[in-house]
C-alpha cells in the first residue's frame, strides 16, 4: 500500500486508509477480548463475595447453635 501511495502521490492519504484500518483492527481485538474475560471476572467476583459472606455469617450460626 505504501508502494501504490508513493506512485500515485497520496502517500499522506494511503498512512492514513492504513492507520484507519490497523485502528479498527486493534479495536476489535480489544472489544472481542472484553466479551471473552467478562463471563469469567463475574463468576470470579461472584466466588470471592460469596466467601466473604460465608465466612462473616459462619461464626455466627455456630454461636447459636452452641447457645441453643
Amino acid at each position: 500500500m505504501i508502494a501504490v501511495g508513493e506512485s500515485t502521490g497520496a502517500l499522506d492519504a494511503m498512512l492514513t486508509k492504513i492507520a484507519d484500518f490497523y485502528e479498527e483492527e486493534v479495536d476489535q481485538a480489544v472489544e472481542n477480548l472484553t466479551a471473552l474475560i467478562e463471563p469469567f471476572m463475574i463468576v470470579f467476583l461472584g466466588v470471592v463475595i460469596g466467601g466473604l459472606v460465608v465466612a462473616m455469617y459462619l461464626p455466627i450460626f455456630k454461636m447459636a447453635g452452641a447457645l441453643g
